[in-house]
């Protein structure tokens, strides 16, 4: 993790393979979207349109879960060696986030 001096904000680098794996994650639900989009302009029935949505909402489950994984794995375990421990309220009030 590295502070980023020109704000407040954290920022984290990360691997090639890492950013290429969730790049592309996003495009695929990019793709997905544009599909939906396509469906509503060309008057798809209403429940087809809906599973696509829900296919959706699965991607982008599962690009959280990815990223999560790989944040505990590094951000949170280096800033825990670093005893860093606010970490954890971080980690449980985004947890709190996605599980609303």
């Amino acid at each position: 993790m590295i502070e980023n001096d020109n704000c407040c904000k954290r920022i984290k680098k990360r691997s090639e393979k890492e950013y290429k794996d969730l790049q592309n994650r996003l495009s695929r639900i990019e793709g997905q979207v544009r599909g939906v989009k396509k469906m509503l302009e060309n008057d798809a029935y209403c429940p087809e349109i809906l599973v696509q949505v829900s296919a959706i909402n699965a991607a982008l489950n599962s690009f959280n879960k990815v990223l999560l994984a790989e944040h505990i794995r590094t951000c949170v375990v280096n800033d825990i060696q670093e005893d860093k421990t606010e970490t954890i309220d971080e980690l449980v009030a985004t947890l709190q986030k996605l599980m609303k």
